[in-house]
């Protein structure tokens, strides 16, 4: 009930802050986090101290994560062809870059090499629910404060992503005189204002009753191949295999004709996230960020500079240094630094006043939607892995 109030809250702010609305800030992230901030303030005065319990959040972490999986349609995935093979190669590399700046300050400051990963891609490639998710896993190795840290590391990343994302690309097509190619028509929902279509419109209740079957089929088998690699000492993180398990389902039974419905998954991802951030922003400890102030601000100042340059510099000659690759350079600074929906509404900044670009439109998306998430995940794998973590 508690999140569910303040997401209808956050949703209150962000559409009468002018500057919450340009920058995309999720109502979860504003609702949350007030929520969290009040609880600081009565625990440090000593009037009350609050906790929650957080097993029906990870439930829907393993929901959320799932239905990312029964998205992830292989059909769907080679339509990008080259561009998205390129694209997914330079997200990668800066995934990388981005996790050697975090645990060089980490080691900086004196603080354990895992935080070091939160100020990288955990939190700005990952985003809220990555932060959470790994923190869980941080807290069992004993660095108290990660899941924090990252979260804050994540919210600053939203911001600039928003206010960064569609100036640079808007400066690349001005600069250089890029026009957009001549296309026909083609209506895209790219997220932004006016009228959008309901994504459960026409579902029956069918529909959602295979959906959630898919979903509990995730969950269950995700959580017996975790048991299975455990006791062979391989700890991969629940939301990977539940997420694997669903790319398995849902390309298994297309050559068979049989079709989850796209809109019941969708409703069903949109309910799980936005709860999942609320109740885990509304019950974070900021009185365990104290320590780490200084850390966050180097780290977060070095990783902006630095996404800066690797776009302009590397992504987009990387994409074929026309119109449609400024376009994909402002989605990529969503994506590193906020979420797919972030990269969405800087793409969207920059088409509403240039010119669309199809190719943009299709390939960021898929890379945000699936791609970043497996990568991500197979990367900060093989960071905990090196001997000094």
């Amino acid at each position: 009930m508690l999140a569910i109030f303040l997401l209808f809250f956050g949703s209150f702010l962000v559409h009468r802050i002018g500057f919450l609305n340009r920058n995309n800030v999720p109502p979860a992230v504003v609702g949350g986090l007030l929520c969290s901030t009040l609880v600081a303030v009565l625990g440090g005065f000593g009037v009350v101290d609050v906790s929650f319990d957080l097993t029906l959040r990870d439930l829907l972490l393993l929901v959320f994560f799932s239905t990312i999986g029964l998205n992830a349609k292989i059909s769907s995935l080679l339509k990008g062809g080259k561009v998205l093979l390129l694209l997914v190669a330079v997200c990668s590399c800066f995934l990388i870059v981005q996790n050697l700046v975090g645990v060089a300050g980490a080691f900086l400051f004196g603080r354990e090499p895992m935080l070091g990963l939160f100020g990288g891609s955990i939190s700005l490639a990952g985003g809220h629910g990555t932060a959470i998710a790994w923190g869980k896993i941080a807290t069992e190795r004993g660095v108290e404060g990660a899941a924090e840290f990252g979260i804050a590391c994540a919210t600053l990343g939203i911001i600039a992503g928003g206010l960064l994302g569609g100036p640079l690309a808007g400066r690349l097509v001005a600069s250089r005189g890029l026009q957009p190619r001549k296309e026909p028509d083609i209506h895209v929902d790219r997220g932004g204002g006016g009228k959008l279509p309901v994504p459960g419109n026409c579902l029956s209740i069918q529909d959602f009753m295979g959906t959630i079957l898919a979903l509990a089929l995730c969950i269950s088998i995700g959580n017996a191949v975790n048991q299975y690699l455990f006791a062979r000492h391989i700890t991969l993180p629940g939301f990977l295999t539940a997420m694997m398990v669903g790319v398995t389902i849902t390309n298994v039974i297309e050559p068979f004709r049989i079709h989850l419905r796209h809109g019941a998954i969708e409703v069903l991802s949109g309910v799980s996230l936005q709860l999942f951030l609320t109740m885990s922003l509304a019950s974070m400890n900021l009185l365990a960020l104290q320590d780490s102030a200084f850390l966050l601000v180097i780290v977060m100042g070095v990783q902006l500079v630095l996404v800066v340059l690797y776009a302009t510099r590397v992504v987009f000659r990387m994409m074929g240094a026309d119109y449609d690759a400024a376009v994909i350079t402002g989605g990529f600074l969503g994506l590193m630094l906020g979420a797919t929906p972030v990269a969405m509404a800087s793409m969207d900044a920059v088409s509403s006043r240039h010119g669309h670009s199809t190719k943009a439109l299709l390939v960021v998306p898929l890379v945000g939607a699936f791609f970043i998430d497996l990568v991500n995940a197979g990367i900060l794998t093989g960071f905990l892995h090196l001997p000094f973590f």
